[in-house]
């Protein structure tokens, strides 16, 4: 009878806590249903490297891995030395025996959990010191989430998962040490409040410390390293901070030490290759990481993008369809498929990949604007228009797209627009790419001291750049500063003396001084250079030709204007002027078959159509005359 009214009024007692935690535990299901409605009713996917203990197949190496790491978390709770960001892949190896000296911190955690159990148990009966179930409580309940018991989490260590818990240790801490100082005496209690008082210090010591650590990204990864030095994940983490950077002999460093200590790091295979100089090695690379994890978008991304600049093209239209299956959010998957089946001339594949990629990815920037450049090259202007402005909201120091919409606008003669684009850009970055787009407006349009301008600080920031130089001696010798551009390219040929280009140009410069002779050196300069492309050694007989018929050296002239026509039968303007030869010469009968042959080339010419009429005129005089 009396066990019996001791367990009733242990139930009166503990009913209101019975009912708070029913009711806490509903919040707790409505939370984590709506939790998993969000995330499609499914529960995230890991991977091994990110929690070891949850894929082995031996249920006994679970349990007592799971089991050691409540007491290591403990642990940090009560001596925060070690801490780390990240604790994966063989920070904490597996417990994998009973004989593993570790299990004996997992006893004593459990002897320590009992006795706090017990504790309460009695305190509950005798209805005082509430504060230790409440901090029990506050110890153990936030932190069941993590530990595996109900569900698979993301990590082996995670330290802020313990900031809820560490409310319950602090009210343990306190209520513990209340205790102490009622029954140590004075001297006793000072003793302990300066020991806290001490701890209390060397904490905040530490937090400062750890502070630091986290001010940026490079700190925080090294500090990783020097924590952690056998932590694959944090040595993978450097790496691809010193790979942003540019040290890439430190990357692939720090890339092989992550496979040394885990080589299933199918991660660090695909940045190594990427790194990687030689195709073949890089090759490799890939090929081994998609061994070790056939659904790595990146490694099908990278390793069909390889293939396609082999001309592999099949093998690398499969990879990169992988990569978008299994990464439908990886926007330069999308953007290279499709720039793979426009250089195949499939443009409605190619367009819709790229409206797809759209749909899924749509805040990616760089996805606009390659839809931009693909829907420019099929004529498609207007629209992609609106997809440049489209990047540039998306993501405002985008000038990539500026600079892509300032040239679109040019070719519209939209000049006043386009120059906005391209200084909106300026104001981005100050590069070469975006200088030479409009130093070549302001050349087109005239404001040739502007242009000057522009191409100067282009030069300086790309002084070995020979297409830019040429540029501003162009823009010298239309603005009239014949010497200072004939000096400037002469530089340019002293440094380079392929350029082709050069000679044109100084050919150009002698023969608006009426240098023929010196002018038409040049051509002939270019042409022992043997220009590979046609058409370029069409127009530099174009040119001599032109030259040859200022000197009045008109049957040279002739063979010039013939030369360039058999390289390039288009030449509409070489036949007129062949024409124009014969019509000199009195071979009416050959000038009009030029005439006529430049004029199916160019039917809406008014030169060639007055040409022939005086043509007419003279033979209808001389059959009158007849």
């Amino acid at each position: 009878h009396l066990s019996g009214s001791r367990l009733r009024d242990l139930l009166h007692i503990c009913s209101p806590f019975i009912k708070r935690a029913c009711l806490i535990s509903g919040y707790v299901v409505i939370i984590m249903s709506f939790r998993l409605w969000l995330m499609g009713g499914s529960m995230p996917l890991f991977s091994e490297q990110d929690n070891p203990a949850s894929f082995s197949p031996h249920l006994l190496t679970r349990f007592l891995t799971y089991c050691y790491l409540l007491s290591f978390n403990a642990w940090l709770l009560l001596a925060p030395v070690v801490l780390c960001y990240d604790w994966q892949v063989g920070s904490i190896p597996l417990v994998e025996s009973l004989g593993d000296v570790r299990n004996m911190a997992t006893v004593l955690l459990a002897v320590a959990i009992v006795a706090l159990c017990l504790h309460c148990v009695s305190s509950l009966q005798k209805q005082e010191s509430r504060e230790v179930l409440v901090g029990v409580l506050f110890l153990v309940f936030p932190f069941i989430p993590a530990s595996n018991l109900f569900f698979r989490v993301g990590f082996v260590v995670a330290e802020r998962v313990l900031y809820m818990p560490s409310m319950g240790y602090c009210i343990l801490v306190v209520h513990g040490l209340g205790r102490l100082c009622s029954v140590v005496g004075r001297w006793g209690t000072t003793a302990l409040s300066v020991s806290m008082l001490l701890l209390l210090l060397l904490f905040s010591w530490k937090t400062v410390q750890q502070n630091h650590i986290w001010l940026s990204r490079e700190a925080l990864f090294r500090s990783g390293i020097q924590t952690l030095p056998h932590n694959a994940k944090v040595h993978y983490n450097y790496a691809n901070f010193l790979k942003d950077s540019g040290r890439h002999q430190e990357a692939i460093h720090h890339y092989t030490t992550a496979l040394r200590l885990y080589p299933r790091h199918a991660s660090a295979m695909n940045n190594l290759g990427t790194l990687t100089r030689h195709p073949e090695e890089a090759e490799r690379y890939y090929r081994k990481a998609l061994d070790t994890n056939p659904q790595h978008n990146r490694a099908l991304f990278n390793l069909g993008n390889l293939l396609k600049s082999q001309g592999k093209e099949k093998e690398a239209e499969a990879l990169l369809k992988d990569s978008i299956r299994f990464g439908p959010h990886f926007a330069d998957a999308y953007s290279s498929l499709a720039s793979l089946y426009a250089e195949q001339k499939r443009f409605p594949e190619a367009n819709e990949v790229y409206l797809q990629g759209i749909e899924n990815c749509p805040d990616s920037s760089d996805l606009h604007n390659n839809y931009g450049v693909f829907l420019v090259d099929t004529g498609e202007g207007q629209l992609a228009a609106a997809h440049y402005q489209k990047a540039v909201r998306l993501k405002p120091a985008h000038y990539v797209a500026m600079v892509n919409l300032g040239r679109l606008l040019r070719s519209s003669n939209e000049n006043k627009e386009a120059e906005s684009w391209y200084k909106r850009a300026l104001q981005v970055t100050r590069k070469v790419d975006i200088l030479t787009p409009l130093g070549a407006l302001y050349y087109n349009t005239g404001r040739y001291e502007e242009a000057l301008q522009v191409y100067r600080e282009a030069a300086a920031l790309q002084p070995d750049s020979t297409d830019i130089w040429l540029a501003l001696a162009q823009v010298l010798a239309m603005a009239g500063r014949t010497k200072e551009a004939e000096k400037m390219t002469l530089g340019i040929i002293s440094r380079q003396g392929s350029c082709i280009e050069c000679y044109r140009l100084l050919s150009a410069i002698y023969s608006k001084r009426g240098n023929y002779t010196e002018a038409l050196d040049a051509l002939d300069r270019a042409l022992q250079q043997n220009p590979s492309d046609l058409t370029v050694r069409a127009e530099l007989h174009f040119s001599k030709g032109n030259q040859l018929r200022e000197m009045n050296q008109l049957d040279r002239a002739f063979e010039s204007y013939k030369l360039a026509v058999e390289l390039k039968p288009d030449q509409s303007q070489a036949w007129m002027n062949m024409g124009g030869i014969q019509h000199i010469k009195g071979d009416y009968a050959a000038a009009r078959m030029y005439y006529q042959r430049a004029l199916l080339l160019s039917p809406g010419s008014k030169l060639l159509k007055e040409n022939l009429a005086k043509l007419d005129r003279l033979e209808r005089r001389l059959t009158g005359g007849a």
